[in-house]
């Protein structure tokens, strides 16, 4: 048998859709904008058929809102929506890092305290943004992978559109880097002491922060539009 494989292309919906998803974490499109979707077509020389699949698949993710009159805007938060995901955050991941501090093993938490270190060294470094970003989401990430529970998984795998696209407004601000990065540390002292109860209330406690600082992030940017 030829150990050579024949790569799909990729169809064009999903390119798009990586684009449009790409360009709302960007900034590029902001909360509220309307996404008009012939001009879209028309931007990627594409049929509207690719792009209407994008949007669905974006819809679904709740990045984006498809109103009463068909009209596609980006995805605008609020309060109620944010505290409603973070709550559900903190039942499921305090309930993950505890069952992850009973039962990963040593190699896995090694890869865990990597992650914290390749953050470290890219803040260090001044990296990008969206990597500092990539890096604190693989955190939380191998949290969730190591518990073993596919149901938890899921339901966090649901969201995860959504809590991506409130980690990059979480990052705004003075020293946002080094905050965040040493309340991971204080979660991953506990996990690797085995205690259990105390990583579950570290995680609780560091969405409880971040809850707050993006609360006063969006209530900032709603002072902002009433100007």
């Amino acid at each position: 048998m030829s150990d050579f494989a024949i790569e799909k292309p990729v169809p064009y919906y999903e390119k798009l859709y990586h684009t449009i998803k790409k360009m709302i974490f960007e900034g590029k499109l902001k909360p509220g904008d309307r996404i008009i979707e012939t001009q879209l077509a028309k931007d990627f020389n594409v049929s509207k058929s690719p792009v209407r699949e994008a949007i669905r698949i974006l819809e679904k993710e709740g990045l984006v809102i498809v109103d009463q009159k068909s009209r596609v805007m980006v995805y605008q938060p609020t309060m109620k929506d944010v505290e409603e995901i973070y709550f559900c955050r903190m039942a499921l991941e305090s309930f993950a890092v505890e069952l992850v501090t009973r039962i990963a093993t040593n190699d896995e938490l090694d890869e865990i305290e990597k992650t914290l270190m390749h953050t470290e060294q890219a803040i260090r470094d001044s990296q990008k943004n969206d990597t500092i970003i990539t890096l604190n989401e693989l955190f939380h990430s191998l949290i969730i992978n190591y518990t073993q529970n596919s149901r938890l998984q899921k339901q966090l795998n649901d969201l995860k559109s959504l809590i991506y696209f409130f980690r990059v407004l979480n990052t705004q601000g003075e020293n946002r880097a080094d905050n965040i990065l040493n309340q991971h540390r204080k979660i991953f002292e506990c996990i690797k002491r085995r205690e259990a109860d105390q990583a579950s209330q570290a995680m609780i406690n560091h969405l409880k922060l971040d809850l707050e600082h993006l609360t006063e992030i969006l209530s900032n940017s709603y002072e902002e539009t009433k100007l």
